[in-house]
């Protein structure tokens, strides 16, 4: 059989990895968006452009000792060994080649920041690009997948349905807004159409603690990979997980980078009062806010914390919005954000307590830095970034049935996939959305490359 391209891909956002990698080892790629506005609405663009790399070259060189065997200790420490370990260690094992190839094939411009830790990481092997925002990800990947002629990008068109073609090989349903539909054929189809967030009804079943918060995600996210999945037999599982945000600003609706707390930085109430340990991560501290009195808070930090958030692409939205409000005195600081002086003055009082040695907190926080004036101070509330459960795979990215065994023609990645992060929030690491996401796609290409080898030559990327 004749197959009109050797892979389809749903969703341009972290797929593109797999289209970018599968042209680059000769296959032909057809990409299927249902989203008109991808390039700034889906996931990925709106990511923080972390990808753990754990023993990567950039590691090397600024003398950052890791390994992928201590990368999956992290995840099984913050997971709580609930994580699925399989799908971590092949993770674990390909993030140092993949942010190695960002740079070399795609041509990131990848860096690797060290002035701070993101918290269960316990080696500074979070890589990002200038900026750390994912539209600048995603608009790396779009230029290498325009400078291939074996890509082909359908969009709007949303994938309906898998259904079983001939040579093992897989018809890919595709739909247009306009009522069109069209049958592809394909050696694979790689689901990559993210989780469910956007399916208000899915998230008020699987993720009730946060079901109310807001959702600060792709749209087109409605489980699409769920329902296609389960129409082929695929399991399940996870489908509890999900990587929340404490720090969404509430009048620029940005993400204020969680670097600020890591930095020093304290999480109040509208009491002014903190009500947790804001070091433990920012996915978990979106449930502890949203069950705060209005469900939401302020971030509280000083000039120093400020300019070192500047680096962030978001931190700056947030600036040019005029979320960020600036006070000489923790007495004017209350004032101006409306909370009472009095509770607010003893919290960070204790934290220079802390920081200095003197007593311990609370709360259990163990890093603090004193706030000193000038003040700074964003009101924040709790979101929902992307679910993290899915359909389950192997270290191929191949979907499993439910019976353990691989359903032929058919992979999955990122939110369309089951993650590494256990159950609930609790388990996400910073950059385990996107590890997923990209990661698995890259392994998935490689699968279905070294599979496709054994039926036909593969040329060289550009020739037909």
């Amino acid at each position: 059989m004749t197959f009109d391209v050797d892979l389809v891909v749903a969703g341009a956002g972290g797929g593109l990895t797999a289209a970018i990698r599968a042209a680059e080892l000769g296959l032909d790629v057809l990409v299927v968006d249902s989203d008109p506005n991808f390039r700034r609405g889906n996931n990925t663009s709106m990511s923080t452009a972390m990808i753990p790399g754990p023993g990567s070259r950039f590691q090397a060189a600024a003398g950052i000792d890791d390994s992928p065997e201590l990368f999956v200790a992290d995840v099984e420490r913050k997971t709580g060994g609930i994580a699925d370990v399989r799908i971590a260690s092949a993770l674990a094992h390909v993030g140092a080649e993949l942010v190695e190839w960002l740079a070399d094939h795609v041509g990131m411009p990848i860096e690797l920041p060290t002035d701070f830790a993101y918290p269960g990481h316990s080696a500074r092997r979070v890589h990002s690009l200038p900026g750390r925002h994912g539209s600048s990800l995603l608009r790396h990947l779009l230029e290498a997948v325009d400078r291939s002629e074996r890509i082909d990008l359908m969009v709007p068109a949303r994938l309906t349905a898998v259904e079983a073609g001939g040579d093992g090989g897989r018809i890919a349903v595709v739909e247009t807004p306009d009522g069109g539909r069209e049958e592809i054929s394909t050696r694979a189809v790689l689901l990559a159409t993210n989780g469910y967030g956007a399916d208000a009804a899915l998230v008020a079943t699987h993720l009730p603690e946060i079901a109310g918060a807001h959702y600060h995600g792709g749209e087109h996210s409605r489980g699409d990979a769920l329902r296609i999945g389960g129409e082929l037999g695929a399991a399940t599982g996870f489908l509890d997980a999900y990587q929340g945000h404490a720090a969404l600003s509430a009048s620029a609706q940005t993400l204020v980078t969680w670097t600020a707390v890591m930095h020093g930085g304290a999480v109040v109430d509208t009491g002014g009062r903190r009500f947790g340990d804001e070091t433990t991560g920012y996915s978990e501290y979106a449930a502890a806010l949203a069950a705060r009195p209005g469900g939401r808070g302020w971030l509280v930090f000083d000039e120093r914390i400020d300019g070192l958030c500047r680096a962030f692409g978001d931190y700056q939205d947030v600036l040019a919005a005029g979320a960020v409000r600036s006070a000489d005195s923790v007495p004017e600081l209350a004032e101006l954000i409306g909370v009472p002086a009095e509770p607010l003055a003893s919290e960070l009082d204790a934290l220079a307590e802390v920081a200095a040695g003197e007593r311990a907190d609370r709360f259990g926080r163990t890093t603090a830095t004193p706030l000193r004036a000038p003040l700074r101070a964003v009101e924040i509330i709790p979101a929902l970034f992307h679910t993290q459960g899915g359909v389950l795979v192997d270290e191929h990215a191949r979907v499993l049935d439910t019976a353990g065994e691989p359903i032929p023609g058919l992979y999955a990645a990122g939110g369309a996939a089951a993650g590494i992060s256990g159950h609930g929030a609790a388990g996400y690491l910073a950059g385990n959305g996107l590890l997923p996401a990209l990661g698995l796609a890259y392994l998935a290409a490689g699968h279905l490359a070294r599979s496709a080898s054994t039926t036909r030559s593969l040329t060289p990327e550009g020739a037909r």
